[in-house]
C-alpha cells in the first residue's frame, strides 16, 4: 500500500488517493470547474502532505482538511489573525467554490447566503 493510500484511507477517499492528495484534488477540481484558487501548499512531510491544503491570498488564508471516521472536508478561512469563516461538506466542489468566491472578493455575508455550510463569524 502506497504512503498516499495509507495516509487517505482508500475507503473514504479513493479519488483523493488516486490524485496523489488532497491538494491535488483540489488542483483538478478547479481546473475542471475553470476556478481560480490561487497557489496551493500543503505540509511537506508526514500525513498531513496527502491530507492538508492551504491557499493564500492578500485576504487571508483557506485552510482545508479530511475528516478522519468519515468523508467530508473542512475549511476554515483566516484574516486578521483569526478564523472567520468555518465550515464542512461532503463535496469538494463546493470548498472549491468558497476558495474561489474568497479570492474575488466575495465578502462574509455573501459566502455565507452562497455556501450555507460555511459559518462565518460577524466582524
Amino acid at each position: 500500500m502506497s504512503d498516499v493510500s495509507t495516509a487517505l484511507g482508500v475507503r473514504l477517499y479513493p479519488d483523493l488517493v488516486e490524485r496523489g492528495g488532497l491538494a491535488a484534488a483540489l488542483a483538478d477540481c478547479a481546473a475542471l470547474h475553470q476556478l481560480d484558487i490561487g497557489r496551493l501548499s500543503a505540509p511537506e512531510n508526514g500525513r498531513s502532505r496527502y491530507t492538508h491544503a492551504e491557499m493564500s491570498c492578500d485576504r487571508g488564508v483557506v485552510r482545508v482538511g479530511l475528516g478522519a471516521e468519515a468523508r467530508y472536508f473542512m475549511i476554515d478561512i483566516s484574516g486578521d489573525g483569526r478564523v472567520r469563516a468555518h465550515g464542512d461538506t461532503c463535496d469538494l466542489l463546493p470548498i472549491v467554490q468558497v476558495v474561489d468566491a474568497w479570492r474575488s472578493g466575495v465578502d462574509l455575508s455573501e459566502l455565507a447566503a452562497r455556501f450555507p455550510f460555511l459559518k462565518c463569524k460577524k466582524d
